[in-house]
């Protein structure tokens, strides 16, 4: 079983990277406006949590790589300290999760930004500025097929900036509504691409390589069997690699980090920040600051259950475990806010196929003064 300490060093470890890289990218700037060589062998650029890699992740790279056959293919994996877009513990720590990419067919595979410490539009941001530093030529995204999906697809393969507005869908390049309600998770994200490589000057003309979802696989009932430790039930959502490579960590001990906190830096952090403190964390409003004061000075907070019962709904469904994740690193916004402006300063390799391969990655990086580092 996993103990709360080995999480509590994988967090020490990657505050002390955060905040190096933070220190350094303010002491330095980056050349703007470098101009991208266009030789080298294409390169292919995918954004996948991989918590686990699953059979849908294996199918979208396969996909990738057929249409793109002499393309490198370079998975960005979520980073430090290791919290998701919903604002909970991935299953694996990073490096092993790129471990298991490379055995099943990436190339490189390079950290991504802190997805579990921003909102959904920062870490948009700055997954689209990784994709302008790589010097990308395509773009591969899973998406729900769907009849009112087909034309925004259309438009965004297009170029046009598609862009989610309260209630309908926007194509901004044209001044159109597009679709009127909600879409597909997988599909909003997609229009939210589309959105922040317009805002950052990307030209996204044909580099997207849309694939459609594949049936039989679900990452809700994968992160349950792996938590319960029934492997079996999942061998047919997942490649064998992962498999075997789940079932090494978990022998270790070392997996799965799900649901797995800091309990006592969060509970520590939330009752003795001030007001002051607690309102510069990153995405903390007013009210949830009141709402933290009033709660400690009837009595203490002495669980995350009860943390999370004063935090109001907020700007999405994962708000809750977010804030959680922003009490465990006590990160302020105006840190976040400089470090998207200079990101991606490092771009940080976690594996790699070959040292051919690596050379071959370097080649294609828009350079701006970045450092290339390799996981240690």
């Amino acid at each position: 079983m996993v103990s709360e300490v080995y999480v509590e060093n994988i967090l020490k470890r990657d505050k002390k990277i955060f905040k190096k890289d933070y220190r350094d990218s303010q002491n330095r700037n980056l050349v703007k406006n470098k101009t991208p060589s266009s030789g080298g062998v294409p390169l292919i650029a995918d954004f996948t949590e991989y918590s686990p890699l699953h059979n849908g992740h294996y199918h979208c790279m396969k996909t990738a790589k057929e249409h793109v056959p002499d393309g490198l293919f370079v998975a960005v994996v979520p980073g430090l300290f290791e919290r998701s877009g919903r604002g909970l513990p991935y299953i694996l720590p990073r490096e092993v999760r790129a471990e298991i990419a490379v055995n099943v067919g990436a190339d490189i595979v390079v950290e991504g930004p802190p997805m579990g410490i921003m909102g959904s539009g920062q870490y948009s941001l700055c997954l689209c500025k990784m994709f302008q530093a790589l010097n990308t030529d395509y773009i591969p995204r899973g998406y729900n097929p769907s009849p009112e999906f087909s034309d925004i697809l259309k438009r965004i393969s297009m170029g046009h900036a598609v862009v989610p507005k309260p209630y309908k869908i926007v194509d901004t390049t044209l001044h159109e509504t597009v679709f009127k309600g909600k879409l597909a998770e997988d599909n909003y994200v997609i229009c939210s691409f589309s959105k922040s490589l317009n805002k950052i000057g990307f030209d996204f003309k044909d580099k997207f390589i849309f694939v459609p979802r594949i049936e039989g696989v679900s990452g809700t009932r994968i992160r349950e069997a792996i938590v319960s430790n029934e492997l079996d039930s999942i061998k047919d959502m997942v490649p064998s690699e992962t498999l075997r490579i789940l079932k090494r960590e978990i022998e270790n001990n070392h997996a799965p980090l799900h649901n797995i906190r800091n309990t006592e830096e969060i509970l520590k952090n939330v009752n003795s920040l001030s007001y002051g403190e607690l309102s510069k964390l990153n995405f903390f409003t007013p009210e949830l600051t009141k709402n933290i004061i009033l709660h400690r000075e009837e009595e203490p907070f002495t669980n995350l259950e009860e943390v999370l019962n004063i935090i109001p709904y907020g700007f999405s469904t994962h708000y809750k475990h977010r804030v959680l994740s922003i009490l465990e690193t006590k990160v302020n916004n105006d840190i976040i806010s400089n470090y998207i402006e200079t990101y991606p300063f490092n771009i940080r390799v976690l594996n790699y196929k070959n040292e051919h391969v690596l050379e071959d990655f370097k080649n294609k990086i828009i350079n701006d003064n970045r450092r290339i580092k390799l996981w240690r």
